[in-house]
């Protein structure tokens, strides 16, 4: 019996042990806001807002918490699913609390701190500001930043995260806004087939058909959707129909003539977890989205000019050209991205 015991004992021991090994190894391997290689300098002040590890733990754990939302039925998370590249994929727009339905299809939450400009149709500048308007609006969250507030300073747990992150147990909007950004900002995918070989890592290359797809891409979407971000982050019209709705976009923001039914350009990295595509989620697969460029480009105003070249418009894709382009595409996904387990709920 006293063998037993002894086993038992040990076990547990041992358990503790890897249990505490684990724990320090996470410690250890978190190494802040690293700038892929092959990227360029964030447009994010870092300064301003130092991302570390209880930082970014605080900010993961309010972009899944339900308390952000008026009734604590939904978090951040819920639209921004990371099996998904954090979109809410096979929905063509959001859908918040009540199941009331957006107006647009939930982007990716990912490179933010190459981004100059936030949401499709604009209008906010700085990242840290960027989830009031979700946690303010009707349709997704419907919360104020009061209540939310007011919620999380009944929490113990959270006064003790915030003062580590943050140095005191104040829970304020600007302590809440950065914590969220932390989480944001790491989320960073850049470990695809096509960083491998612009890295020149080794045995990484791309196959004929993907090389012959890059350089058609280069050739005919390169200019709107730029290396290696794969945006140029402007707000374009690309000859969309207008919606029931009519969504004009941009204009909603600036209220300029000429920004009217201009949206964000997406960026096209992980195109295999993204879908529906467009700002309302209209198209289903790329090759619907082929089908417009196509053949179906509208003489909307202000089609941007590139769309509209000599009288002409679209983009010219033959079918040999289309397979080739989709084959490039799917060197964008990132595996390593949407399984990254830090970025996880825990």
């Amino acid at each position: 019996m006293k063998y037993f015991k002894y086993i038992f004992l040990l076990l547990v021991f041992v358990y503790a042990c890897k249990k505490s090994e684990d724990v320090q190894q996470q410690a250890e391997t978190f190494l802040g806001f690293q700038s892929p290689k092959n990227f360029p300098a964030p447009v994010y002040n870092l300064a301003n807002n130092p991302i570390t590890k209880e930082g970014f733990e605080l900010g993961r754990k309010l972009f899944y918490d339900v308390r952000l939302s008026r009734n604590n039925t939904i978090s951040c998370g819920s639209c921004h699913i990371q099996s998904s590249a954090f979109t809410q994929h096979g929905h063509d727009v959001s859908h918040g609390i009540e199941d009331r339905l957006g107006t647009r299809n939930s982007p990716p939450i990912m490179n933010l701190a190459w981004s100059k400009a936030f949401m499709w149709g604009g209008g906010i500048f700085d990242l840290d500001l960027q989830p009031i308007n979700p946690i303010t609006a009707h349709e997704e969250m419907d919360e104020s930043l009061a209540n939310v507030l007011t919620k999380l300073q009944s929490s113990s747990t959270y006064k003790n995260q915030f003062k580590a992150a943050f140095g005191t147990d104040e829970i304020n909007t600007a302590r809440l806004m950065k914590a969220l950004s932390q989480f944001m900002l790491m989320c960073i995918s850049s470990n695809s087939k096509y960083d491998k070989v612009m890295r020149k890592e080794a045995n990484a290359s791309f196959t004929s058909t993907e090389l012959a797809g890059y350089e058609i891409f280069k050739e005919k979407c390169g200019s709107c959707h730029k290396e290696p971000l794969f945006t140029d982050g402007e707000f374009r019209n690309n000859g969309l129909a207008p919606s029931a709705i009519n969504d004009k976009g941009l204009y909603g923001a600036t209220l300029i003539s000429s920004d009217k039914y201009k949206f964000k350009v997406p960026s096209l990295r992980n195109l295999k977890y993204t879908a529906p595509f467009m700002h309302d989620g209209r198209f289903l697969t790329l090759d619907a989205v082929f089908q417009h460029y196509s053949a179906e480009v509208q003489p909307t105003e202000n089609l941007d000019p590139l769309l509209n070249r000599n009288g002409v418009r679209g983009i010219s894709i033959t079918a040999d050209e289309k397979n080739k382009l989709t084959a490039f595409l799917n060197t964008l996904n990132d595996e390593d991205f949407i399984n990254n387990k830090t970025l996880a709920e825990q």
